[in-house]
């Protein structure tokens, strides 16, 4: 892992030009422990497509939050369903309910003390459980360079604050590029999503972010 942390300039000038899915194929074939995370948000199941045609068996982690929309968790167990995913999915300590309690409600953006806690119940302590009991070292996810401000500055290969190398087989993907992928394979989408931690789209949640 040492050596593709240290390589990773030269590595992603030689993936930059492969498909998303020789992408895959190549972390696949570093026989490192993998896994791949989806939020079951809009278009996520563009890359959970890919997986399954290329790394079927790879453990794939799902933080639900418990404050998806109905819309979302239809459409996330269609596409289990259909792709057969090995999905691997965790879940807060607290309930929604409860935590509704405690906390009056989601707190909002001008909470900012407030929010953080609650983003850390509802999703961070849940991926970092999944993390501990996995233990990967290469994680595969969907994030695209255009998503958030954070992500422009990052590449195809980068490594997080837990030493994880990051691989993002479609970070140059367009918008034009995920909707063309969904039309031809068929695939479905939600139409209804909010994710409470980011509240705002652009805005990173903390589980690409962390030190």
């Amino acid at each position: 892992m040492q050596n593709i942390a240290e390589s990773i300039p030269e590595l992603n000038q030689k993936l930059q030009s492969l498909s998303p899915e020789a992408i895959i194929r190549w972390a696949v074939e570093t026989g490192e422990p993998m896994i791949a995370s989806t939020s079951f948000g809009p278009n996520s199941a563009a890359m959970l497509h890919l997986i399954s045609q290329v790394a079927p068996d790879l453990p794939i982690i799902w933080v639900d939050s418990g404050y998806n929309m109905r819309d979302t968790y239809v459409v996330a167990e269609e596409i289990m369903e259909r792709l057969r995913l090995n999905m691997k999915i965790y879940t807060p300590t607290v309930t929604s309910e409860r935590l509704n309690v405690l906390m009056g409600g989601i707190p909002t953006l001008d909470e900012p003390e407030k929010h953080a806690e609650f983003t850390r119940i509802v999703k961070l302590d849940p991926f970092e459980k999944a993390l501990a009991s996995l233990a990967p070292k290469l994680w595969i996810s969907g994030i695209r360079q255009g998503d958030t401000d954070f992500r422009r500055n990052l590449d195809v290969l980068s490594v997080d604050g837990r030493d994880i190398v990051k691989v993002a087989p479609i970070f140059r993907w367009t918008d034009e590029d995920l909707a063309t992928y969904l039309t031809k394979h068929d695939l479905p989408s939600c139409r209804h999503y909010f994710d409470p931690t980011k509240v705002e789209s652009g805005r990173e949640c903390g589980l690409h972010t962390a030190a």
